[in-house]
């Protein structure tokens, strides 16, 4: 992302998705061997996935067979290799990449970047934005401008980067009242897609993130109970909205909240991610829809009342 721009109360989405890249310089065989021992697959196991033989894959892996153009995005296919990379394979086998990566903010895409935008506008008052292969935020609607409100200018300078908006200490992180659980859960999602992508800028972006002060463990008159979190989200209960009347409302234990402060209150929020199906160009294929799902009634009935 090279800018942003608030346009009808959201911030637009613009040019530049960046991503990982993957190995220059060798061989099919020696990328494909990589990509299939990283997926713990065997050469059977992937050669049945793909209709072929392991003495094939094992020829292939070698450099003592050439793998067709088909036989690459096949494998590719089998293995969840990403569409950047899939290029990268077929570069590597002698062969003219297939997926085109066309900028944002280029009229091909315009169906695409309209409808995003009428998407998340459409999830008003919840918070939803759109970020790409390294967090940094393409899109997003009021409620994550209402979000980052006081957040220093020197995070809000383009491009802006999910993670380090709501890891900082001077971001959101001081205002997440499960801030140890929620940072565990963001961090295990990194690794994860980093042993995905294995995308240096994303590597990169992890170890700054890591880095920053965390939380102290001990429980706060605030905080909620340790949601055991190890690489999944896991349950939690949301927290109370000061003021409300009546005690703290239950919450069913489906997803790790996010409980985060905001003008005296805490918000309590679960968040989903959406992908697009089938991807044809690289850049579609790194864009992720996140959405904050309100937790408990007393989120709702406060965001709406903002909106009013």
């Amino acid at each position: 992302m090279t800018s942003t721009a608030h346009t009808s109360g959201s911030v637009s989405v613009s040019a530049g998705v960046r991503g990982g890249d993957s190995a220059a310089g060798q061989g099919v065989g020696p990328l494909l061997r990589g990509w299939r021992e990283q997926r713990r697959v065997s050469q059977l196991e992937l050669a049945l996935r793909a209709g072929s033989s392991a003495r094939h894959i094992s020829f292939v892996e070698t450099g003592r067979s050439r793998p067709s153009e088909e036989m690459v995005l096949r494998l590719a296919e089998h293995l969840d290799v990403p569409v950047r990379d899939r290029n990268s394979l077929l570069l590597a086998a002698g062969y003219a990449p297939r997926y085109p990566q066309t900028p944002l903010d280029d009229p091909a895409l315009g169906a695409l970047r309209e409808g995003v935008e009428r998407l998340i506008r459409g999830y008003e008052p919840y918070p939803a934005l759109v970020v790409d292969a390294t967090y940094d935020v393409v899109a997003a609607n009021r409620g994550v401008l209402m979000l980052l409100d006081g957040v220093p200018g020197h995070l809000l300078a383009p491009p802006l980067n999910a993670m380090r908006l709501t890891l900082h200490p001077e971001g959101l992180a001081p205002r997440i009242r499960n801030l140890r659980e929620w940072r565990g859960h963001l961090l295990a999602q990194m690794e994860r897609d980093i042993a995905l992508r294995r995308s240096e800028p994303l590597r990169a972006l992890y170890e700054e993130v890591a880095a920053y002060p965390a939380p102290d463990p001990g429980p706060g008159p605030a905080a909620v109970p340790d949601a055991g979190l190890s690489g999944e989200s896991r349950a939690g209960a949301a927290g109370s909205v000061p003021g409300d009347e009546g005690a703290a409302e239950p919450v069913s234990r489906f997803a790790l909240p996010m409980r985060i402060e905001h003008a005296g209150r805490v918000l309590s929020f679960v968040s989903s991610i959406s992908t697009f199906n089938t991807p044809m160009d690289v850049t579609v294929s790194e864009l992720a829809i996140e959405t904050l799902l309100p937790a408990d009634r007393a989120t709702v009935a406060y965001l709406h009342s903002l909106m009013s």
